[in-house]
């Protein structure tokens, strides 16, 4: 994928998460009416759930595959965005990273993430930590799965991948036109990403 095609797919990404968020969110409100008009029941708190859940994989969708430039996402959105998220997913995120960040640099961690919970299938934990402009991304679990091509499409361009797993090709396309690439170490029960 060439950087022209990067950007292209930043754009498309940025387009389909902005034309699902609206009438996702009018769902939520026709479920708030709802709930107010006396109406309620498990079926309708199963559709408040499922509501919730894909709101929050549209939002971090968003950041992750959208187009980024250098303005800050706040602090509190991130927190939000990886909190809304926690609620159905079998992996708990730790952002301790604190003040906003450049949205090019929340994409790549956001890309990161997605990368480790591949790895988490059964549930773990992913931890968030910037010295600097280090940052380090660390998922442990007891059980891991580990796709060895996958990891291996971290430390190159242009791999082939499935669409679940187009996170292993887009990261280190994007950190390499920053001239960077993202470095691994891989344990027993412990993932770390160094960008």
């Amino acid at each position: 994928m060439t950087n022209h095609n990067a950007q292209l797919a930043a754009l498309v990404g940025s387009r389909i998460c902005h034309d699902l968020i609206s009438p996702v969110g009018a769902i939520g409100n026709g479920l708030e009416l709802m709930q107010m008009g006396g109406s309620g029941g498990a079926e309708l708190a199963l559709v408040h759930d499922s509501l919730a859940n894909a709101q929050a994989r549209i939002r971090f969708f968003r950041l992750a595959f959208g187009a980024a430039g250098q303005e800050p996402v706040a602090e509190a959105e991130l927190r939000r965005i990886l909190s809304d998220l926690a609620i159905s997913a079998r992996q708990r995120v730790h952002w301790q990273v604190g003040g906003d960040v450049p949205r090019a640099q929340a994409r790549l961690v956001f890309l990161a993430i997605m990368c480790l919970e591949n790895a988490l299938p059964f549930g773990g934990e992913i931890a968030v930590t910037r010295d600097g402009s280090q940052w380090t991304i660390t998922g442990k679990a007891q059980r891991m799965l580990i796709d060895e091509k996958l990891w291996e499409a971290l430390n190159r361009s242009g791999a082939d991948v499935t669409p679940s797993e187009v996170q292993f090709a887009l990261l280190p396309l994007l950190l390499e036109e920053e001239g960077r690439r993202p470095r691994t170490r891989i344990g027993q029960n412990e993932i770390v990403i160094l960008l």
